[in-house]
């Protein structure tokens, strides 16, 4: 038989846990997964009216998905990630991928996260089903987007973790501006339904252990060798293996701390405003005085080539003039080229996440919040954003890593500072 539930939980009993305390909790029958899913649906049910972090929530579904969990448990099978609630990004954020591994490794996903609405010419909206999301840390800005519900949520402690995808910045962006930990993997290692292969699949966590626990879960659905198809068919069921990371030969040849960085402000074309600059530039010292990171170059020899309007050829291809469309290409090999002469000397790139603060709900005007990022999805290096403090407006800042293609894990020991 399961665990029974415990009487009357508080919604709060399990916002400040991380997904591995969750998880340890359930498989150890200290409580069950009927009850987090519960605290954290009553937490969803009091914030949304002011968050609209969700589009749908699921609560009679996550209650039986929950159960589910239980009598899973409770027959001996390992779950790395029993009952951990979770968002999945858009109404269709369940039929990917990322989201299936999650589920067969014991997550319960409450419902379906906030993106931009029809017809928003920036990307960094979410619509929720009350309205505009908003950024838990001020009503008055964005959280970044588009996987503007999923940051929202897991910053305001409704989800330990929340599905996104990256096509621009789409999850770091959003991380960084809400204060949380966001993970886009390397392209074309995870399915994605993309048809550019700029977009990757990410993850939105509160702790980087928690977002190395999602690698972990996800990876053996990857090395996709460039397939870009969304995996099709019913729910994934939980077997022994989930969970545990397939060796690699990347992972075989990984370096040792500490790991070479070399920091840039700007990537030597953005117009990278000085506080964000500054406040991620002293996270990437503190790293470096952990010992795990060591820079050793001098920023001005990082030096890229705008990639805007390589993206934005390529994004809207095969409508774009033929001759934009070659330019991109040629740019995107200029910037490849250049990032293998890095690469081959250090093993960390760091950079602000953004070259400008979280904007209000009016847009960002001429500002592309994208600069630091989107040269990293035509490259398709894995990249991840880690809170690095606040400016002066008490907004978060994002210190950005960037890893050699195949490098998750290696970021992931970074961020968590270990």
């Amino acid at each position: 038989m399961p665990p029974q539930s415990s009487p009357c939980p508080s919604p709060d009993d399990f916002a400040a846990l991380s997904a591995e305390r969750i998880a340890a909790a359930v498989r150890a029958g200290e409580v069950t997964a009927v009850d987090v899913a519960a605290s954290s649906l009553a937490r969803i049910e009091r914030a949304e009216p002011a968050l609209c972090a969700f589009v749908e929530v699921w609560a009679e579904k996550a209650l039986r998905w929950a159960a589910g969990v239980d009598e899973r448990v409770a027959a001996g099978v390992r779950l790395p990630l029993a009952g951990v609630p979770i968002g999945v990004k858009g109404r269709n954020g369940s039929r990917t991928a990322s989201a299936r591994a999650l589920v067969a490794a014991g997550c319960v996903p409450v419902g379906a996260t906030s993106v931009p609405g029809p017809g928003t010419p920036w990307q960094t909206w979410g619509l929720g089903a009350g309205g505009r999301t908003v950024n838990p840390w001020r009503r008055d800005r964005t959280p970044g987007g588009s996987s503007a519900g999923s940051a929202a949520a897991v910053a305001a402690g409704l989800v330990p973790l929340a599905t996104g995808a990256d096509g621009a910045g789409s999850v770091r962006i959003p991380a960084a501006w809400c204060g949380v930990v966001g993970l886009k993997t390397t392209n074309g290692r995870l399915p994605s339904a993309d048809r550019t292969g700029l977009a990757a699949a990410g993850i939105l966590a509160r702790h980087a252990s928690d977002a190395a626990a999602y690698w972990r879960c996800v990876s053996e659905v990857g090395d996709g060798g460039g397939h870009h198809g969304v995996l099709e068919g019913g729910e994934v069921g939980g077997t022994a293996s989930v969970g545990e990371e397939p060796e690699s030969a990347s992972a075989a040849s990984q370096p040792s701390p500490p790991f070479t960085a070399v920091w840039s402000p700007d990537l030597g074309f953005a117009d990278t405003d000085p506080e964000p600059a500054s406040i991620a530039y002293a996270a990437a010292l503190r790293r470096a005085d952990t010992g795990l990171v060591r820079l050793v170059r001098p920023d001005a020899l990082v030096r890229l080539e705008d990639p805007g309007p390589a993206w934005l050829a390529l994004r809207a291809a095969p409508d774009t003039d033929p001759a934009a469309v070659r330019y991109a290409h040629a740019l995107r090999a200029e910037n490849d080229r250049r990032l293998a002469a890095l690469f081959a000397e250090v093993d960390l790139v760091l950079t602000p996440t953004t070259p400008n603060a979280p904007h209000g709900h009016d847009g960002p005007g001429d500002r592309y919040s994208t600069a630091l990022t989107w040269a990293f999805n035509l490259s398709g290096h894995p990249a991840i954003s880690i809170p690095a403090g606040l400016d002066s407006d008490g907004c978060p800042v994002g210190l950005h890593l960037v890893a050699r293609h195949g490098e998750e894990s290696l970021l992931l020991h970074v961020a968590a500072g270990r």
